[in-house]
């Protein structure tokens, strides 16, 4: 079981080892740069996508309940503790609400209505009221899991 003999491979040093050409033009992308790019966007991505949900702060009541499956992209309505009304962050009056809110969605489209834990209660559910008397039935309440 001996290894005796001559191989005829030889992968050694020496002058007639590997032959590189000098004057040869680089047949391989260098796909390391690539990478380390898509990795950085990635990481810009996942740490920007959290923020860009709503830009109106509201802070939103706490429930144990789970989160709705969402679709493409839904309408929001936000009410801030001084009774503003936003409809996809930007302010709308009482009076154009309903304007703006059928100029984004149709009544089989769903609304999220996002009341701050410190607003008058009786201007979030004016503003529903609205809402479901012009028709959209699929209004809900967003609200933040508790901890």
């Amino acid at each position: 079981m001996g290894m005796g003999g001559v191989s005829g491979g030889g992968g050694g040093g020496g002058r007639r080892g590997r032959r590189r050409r000098k004057s040869g033009v680089m047949s391989e992308i260098n796909v390391t740069p690539m990478v380390d790019v898509m990795l950085v966007l990635l990481i810009i991505m996942m740490v920007a996508a959290p923020m860009m949900t709503s830009g109106v702060s509201v802070d939103l009541p706490r429930t144990a309940a789970g989160e709705m499956p969402s679709q493409t992209r839904p309408i929001t309505v936000a009410v801030t503790p001084e009774g503003a009304i936003f409809v996809d962050d930007a302010a709308v009056s009482e009076a154009d609400l309903l304007t703006t809110v059928s100029t984004l969605a149709t009544t089989e489209d769903r609304i999220y209505l996002r009341g701050d834990t410190t607003a008058n209660y009786g201007t979030v559910m004016r503003v529903m009221g609205m809402l479901s008397a012009a028709g959209y039935t699929k209004i809900g309440l967003v609200t933040e899991r508790e901890r």
